[in-house]
């Protein structure tokens, strides 16, 4: 359906035939039987939904699917919302640089119709001329681009569960359990390399693969354990398995690191298996992130990151994830539930700071729990739920907190606590007088933050496809491998 329709076009049809009935979101959310952040979603065009699902909204709504999948805007109004939206997704408009914009009501029409006849009255061979731009300008908006990309498809990529599921199949792997080093192997082989333990690797680099001789090179056992070989060596041939090529620029190393990461969860938490277990752990109101854990034999965070792939896709359940240092900067993040995370003026939500009211932060000062800390909170967007994981074996400590509405907590472990905090700007703002006293001589200096973004080249500098890595120090490995005549 998504290759026949617009979902865009689609949610702003069932707005404008909702509000034509008189119904508001809850209404409609008992009528057909989904909850309220599912269908809030659908309106936004983020969800593609079932045929069946739009009969039933259709019987609603007193409409039929005609009418709901007519490919022309409902009204005027959309119309102009709709031309916003694609304008700011044109490649040529991201080339100004210039802020999001996000059509809500907020902007009234007359707003609108300004905006969207600008656009269309600047010159074609403007809107495509090179803007001087910096790099950490353009790979802001790359990373901003994707994760808007990666919440309308919810982080769910069938083009990629069907190449690990045709390679699982291939091994001959049993369908559940995790992945042995043998299954590693006889991936590898499937994707004609071969996998080597190596003394003198690059520190600079997890892994180094001979295309000419189709080795993988990996550290000894001593130096990576098994779980974090098996992670090194799925992402490496991800990139083969995607047919990747060559990138010159931050957009493409940035989705063929996601697509490679996304590969290696998904053979590591095989999409049969982990919705077998998801769904019982639904029904029975016991979904957990370190039940996928201990099941597959991975970490917290990959778990966290598989469980968004598969918890929007299977269990209709509108999801967000972030990780984040001690001092609740974000290092990454994802969202399609409409948390308002902090961001920048182009939507970059890496290296920000969340209220230290949110339970990414307040896990650090939570004495009384084990392992994990659960915890609503109250947002300005609304009410909010999440359980955070604190991983703090490395130099790097960090937080990985998964969570969803309020509404929808009771389907988790953890969803009934009664820790509750009000993280609304209104109860948080700080004191004007505290301000006021210290604003002019406090001079802090700030400490080394590693993100995402700390990737980037100067904005004199070339862009290079392996950011971090010394890739002369590669080269003169690889020259030590070769086989003596």
């Amino acid at each position: 359906m998504a290759d026949e329709l617009d979902l865009s076009v689609l949610g702003h049809r069932i707005r404008h035939f909702r509000k034509q009935k008189k119904l508001t979101l809850s209404e409609l959310s008992a009528g057909v039987d989904k909850p309220v952040p599912y269908l809030s979603q659908l309106e936004n065009g983020r969800i593609e939904p079932k045929i069946g699902l739009l009969r039933t909204i259709g019987e609603v709504l007193d409409v039929s699917v005609v009418d709901l999948v007519d490919p022309e805007p409902p009204n005027r109004r959309a119309e102009l919302e709709l031309e916003l939206e694609r304008a700011q997704e044109d490649p040529r408009y991201k080339e100004f640089g210039l802020p999001y914009i996000k059509p809500s009501a907020k902007l009234n029409d007359d707003v609108l119709e300004h905006l969207v006849t600008l656009w269309h009255a600047v010159p074609s061979e403007a809107r495509g001329s090179e803007r001087a731009l910096r790099s950490e300008d353009k790979a802001r908006l790359a990373n901003a681009g994707l994760r808007r990309e990666m919440r309308e498809r919810n982080n769910y990529f069938l083009h990629i569960e069907t190449v690990v599921a045709d390679a699982l199949g291939a091994i001959n792997y049993p369908g559940i359990g995790p992945l042995s080093e043998r299954h590693i192997t006889d991936l590898a082989n499937h994707f004609g390399f071969r996998v080597e333990r190596a003394r003198g690797m690059p520190s600079s680099a997890r892994s180094v693969t001979d295309q000419k001789n189709r080795i993988i090179y990996i550290h000894l056992r001593e130096e990576v354990d098994l779980r974090s070989a098996r992670s090194v060596v799925l992402q490496t041939l991800g990139h083969y398995a995607l047919d990747h090529s060559d990138t010159r620029d931050f957009a493409g190393y940035l989705r063929q690191r996601v697509e490679s990461n996304y590969f290696a969860a998904a053979a590591l938490i095989p999409e049969t298996p982990a919705v077998d277990l998801l769904r019982r752990s639904y029904s029975e109101k016991q979904l957990s992130i370190e039940d996928l854990k201990e099941s597959f034999y991975v970490s917290y965070e990959m778990a966290a990151h598989r469980f968004t792939n598969l918890a929007t896709e299977h269990l209709d359940m509108p999801v967000h994830f972030l990780r984040c240092n001690p001092d609740g900067v974000v290092s990454k993040a994802y969202e399609n539930d409409g948390i308002d995370y902090p961001c920048d003026a182009d939507g970059t939500v890496e290296g920000m700071r969340v209220s230290r009211h949110w339970g990414v932060r307040q896990a650090w000062q939570a004495s009384k729990n084990f392992l994990m800390h659960y915890q609503h909170t109250i947002t300005d967007g609304g009410d909010w739920w999440c359980a955070t994981y604190i991983e703090d074996a490395s130099s790097n400590p960090y937080a990985v907190s998964v969570g969803t509405t309020s509404e929808l907590a009771t389907h988790f472990r953890g969803g009934d606590t009664i820790r509750k905090l009000d993280a609304r700007s209104s109860r948080v703002a700080p004191d004007p007088e505290l301000i006021e006293r210290w604003e002019e001589v406090a001079w802090p200096s700030a400490a080394q933050r590693s993100h995402v973004l700390t990737a980037l080249p100067a904005s004199s500098g070339q862009f290079s496809p392996f950011p971090g890595v010394d890739l002369v120090d590669v080269y003169r490995f690889l020259d030590r491998q070769r086989p003596t005549s």
